[in-house]
């Protein structure tokens, strides 16, 4: 059936006043946020009904609280549940189906366009693996379903690149917003994970779609990992210089666990060759872990309620430490999908709890509370491996209310994250697109420099000449002023050079003296681009060869194919840049 004209151009008009109208923005932000936080309550819903069902607890008890679970859940559970996604993993590699496209990829190289379809399957894997138990938060898949329904919402509005981006982040900030009842954690989320910048031009939309997604969630049910810790003592100078060295250390720590995520993903491959059966062996791995302590289990959110306060001896806080960060990215490595924001805080607050031990035994005198070091142990391990001191200060404030608290972990955020950029450079997102072959470093926009090829600048079909050729010959064919430049080429067309019309005039030939082979006074024999090279590449090589034009042929065969001149590719580069900017800060 097709649509009356009368209602498309009603369509048009609603589009284009959504894309002109920061009030129409602001709107379809709201009602991404609303969306994204009714998808964290159902899949949070669905997943502690999980936990129930399979290993017997009671509702309101989570799974890495439990005192024990039982065996045989401990290892089936896992298991099937990874045979399953096993399947899923090995009819997508048949049918050589690309990976999933994450919201910081999403931003950083495709202007923010995420498939709806496969985000839910994200979001359904997420669910089954933190439903078995695997050792993975649900925020990755919070963060994909809400990024993928903002996507589409503005791929169907026909938003613009830099507003459809903005959107993604809407959608994914306003997911974590919901998860953990704190909406400036969310809008900082999306500002230095999702969208890679901070403006006034798009803190309105973001803002408002994390906190309608925070109010969504607490009417539906509450925010499923919610912080809350009691009233700590104000901290002294000497306290924010102890809580910077815990800001190192915890820097060392998750730079230590991302680089062991690759050894121990070439581990699995290398014992587990076959993609349907590595999450089964992951899960064996797991349920063994499980037997001994079950907060290896899940995100870990009843466990780090259930030792914030707990006291644990160094050793005990060691082997939860290495048992589960070993756990979290074991479950990864084999095939489990989720993410490690929770598990991160839970990890650091351990780390926090033990550096406080530490610090306690060197310096008794000093008066560094436990809490203080449990909350910026938290914020500074996850600020190392997910990214953001910004949104990791915003989430021990809002857990916690204390500004004084909230100095410090900004303090150790800032710290970590300095450290972490200097000696490695990569949260763990981007660090996995990167052993994919990905050069990204966060959600800045970086895919219009792809975009903008050679290919697209070039002139095609450029003046070209034998090289063999005499110079006598060229200079009758090509008169002054008939070209600039032209292409030498062999007998079966392949690039020979460039050869500069006016050049080729200033020699001085004798009546009998044909000036011999072009091939003779051609520039740049061995110097060219491609079609597929971006406009940076093709900057660099300008600037290396000191040429104004340069040759376009096939990456195979060399045939020449167009030329390119390097005033037009640094115009095209000035305009782009401009349009990215302009995007950025609200501008036309």
């Amino acid at each position: 059936m097709k649509t009356p004209r009368p209602a498309l151009v009603l369509i048009a008009k609603l589009r284009a006043r959504l894309r002109a109208s920061e009030l129409g923005l602001v709107a379809l932000a709201i009602g991404v946020g609303v969306l994204a936080g009714v998808a964290v309550s159902a899949m949070t819903l669905i997943v502690n009904f999980a936990h129930v069902v399979i290993y017997g607890i009671p509702f309101e008890v989570r799974l890495s609280a439990a005192q024990r679970v039982p065996p045989v859940a401990a290892f089936a559970a896992p298991m099937l549940a990874g045979l399953a996604l096993g399947a899923i993993d090995h009819w997508r590699a048949r049918r050589k189906f690309p990976p999933a496209v994450d919201p910081v990829e999403a931003n950083a190289l495709r202007g923010g366009r995420m498939s709806l379809t496969e985000s839910l399957l994200v979001a359904a894997q997420t669910v089954m693996s933190n439903g078995c138990g695997a050792s993975v938060g649900l925020e990755a898949g919070y963060a994909q379903i809400g990024g993928g329904i903002a996507s589409r919402f503005g791929i169907n509005g026909r938003l613009r690149r830099q507003d459809l981006r903005m959107l993604v982040g809407c959608g994914a900030g306003g997911a974590i917003a919901a998860a953990f009842g704190a909406p400036l954690t969310g809008a900082f989320y999306a500002f230095e994970l999702i969208i890679g910048a901070y403006s006034l031009a798009i803190a309105g939309p973001v803002f408002a779609a994390c906190l309608a997604a925070t109010l969504t969630t607490k009417a539906i049910g509450g925010a499923p990992y919610v912080i809350s810790v009691a009233d700590v003592p104000p901290l002294t100078f000497p306290h924010y210089g102890a809580l910077i060295g815990l800001g190192l250390l915890a820097a060392a720590v998750g730079v230590g666990a991302m680089r062991s995520a690759a050894l121990i993903e070439r581990a699995f491959r290398f014992v587990v060759p076959s993609r349907l059966f590595r999450p089964v062996a992951g899960g064996l791995l797991l349920g063994a872990m499980a037997l001994y302590t079950p907060q290896v289990l899940g995100a870990g959110h009843g466990a780090l309620e259930l030792d914030f306060y707990w006291p644990l001896s160094a050793r005990e806080l060691v082997v939860l430490i290495v048992l589960k960060l070993f756990a979290s990215l074991a479950s990864l490595a084999s095939g489990f999908r989720g993410g490690l924001f929770f598990a991160s805080l839970f990890v650091g607050s351990l780390l926090g709890k033990l550096y406080a031990i530490g610090v306690t035994a060197a310096f008794p005198g000093l008066g560094l509370d436990p809490v203080a070091c449990v909350l910026v142990g938290m914020g500074a391990l996850s600020t190392a491996i997910v990214g953001g001191p910004l949104t990791m200060t915003f989430l021990v404030l809002e857990s916690t209310g204390n500004l004084a608290i909230a100095g410090g972990a900004l303090a150790a955020s800032i710290a970590t994250s300095l450290t972490v950029r200097a000696t490695f450079g990569y949260s763990f997102t981007t660090w996995r697109l990167h052993l994919r072959g990905e050069t990204i470093r966060g959600g800045q926009d970086v895919g219009w420099l792809r975009e903008l090829t050679v290919g697209k600048m070039m002139i095609p079909s450029p003046p070209v000449f034998l090289a063999d050729k005499s110079v006598r010959a060229f200079r009758e064919a090509y008169p002054l002023g008939s070209a600039n430049v032209v292409v030498a080429v062999g007998d079966d067309g392949r690039y020979s050079g460039l050869v500069h019309v006016a050049e080729a005039h200033a020699q001085t030939l004798a009546d009998d003296d044909d000036g011999g082979p072009l091939g003779l006074i051609v520039h740049l024999p061995a110097t060219t681009l491609h079609p597929d090279d971006d406009i940076k590449t093709a900057l660099d090589l300008f600037g290396a060869a000191h040429a104004d034009t340069l040759a376009v042929t096939e990456r195979d065969d060399g045939h020449a194919l167009g030329t390119l001149g390097e005033a037009f590719a640094a115009r095209r580069y000035a305009q782009e840049t401009d349009g990215a900017m302009k995007g950025v800060l609200g501008g036309g």
